[in-house]
Parts: structure tokens; C-alpha cells; sequence
């Protein structure tokens, strides 16, 4: 019965975890979704502008 006692102590574990809250919640998905954006147009400006370089050379 090893199964059950995993789940029990599963069980146990999960009520010491200290959840966050709404607004920590809010507060990080902001941040993942503005460095998400930051990061993508980042590359993308980098990427243009290493095509645009290359392009320049191949003439």
C-alpha cells in the first residue's frame, strides 16, 4: 500500500504551500507578458537588421 501512503503524504504537502495571491498573480503574468513582448521585439529588430546588413552585402 505504498500508492496510498504516497497520495496521504501528497495530500499533506499540498496544504503547507503557501499560494500566491490574485494580485501576486496578476502582478507576475505581467511581467512575463512584458518581457515576452520586449524580448520578441528585440529579436525581431536584430534579426532585421542582420538581414538587412547581409542583404546589402550580396549585392
Amino acid at each position: 500500500m505504498h500508492l496510498f501512503r504516497f497520495f496521504k503524504n501528497v495530500g499533506k504537502e499540498m496544504k503547507l504551500v503557501v499560494w500566491p495571491t490574485v494580485k501576486e498573480n496578476r502582478r507576475d503574468t505581467i511581467v512575463v507578458v512584458s518581457l515576452s513582448l520586449f524580448f520578441v521585439l528585440f529579436f525581431a529588430l536584430f534579426d532585421w537588421l542582420i538581414e538587412s546588413g547581409l542583404l546589402i552585402f550580396a549585392k
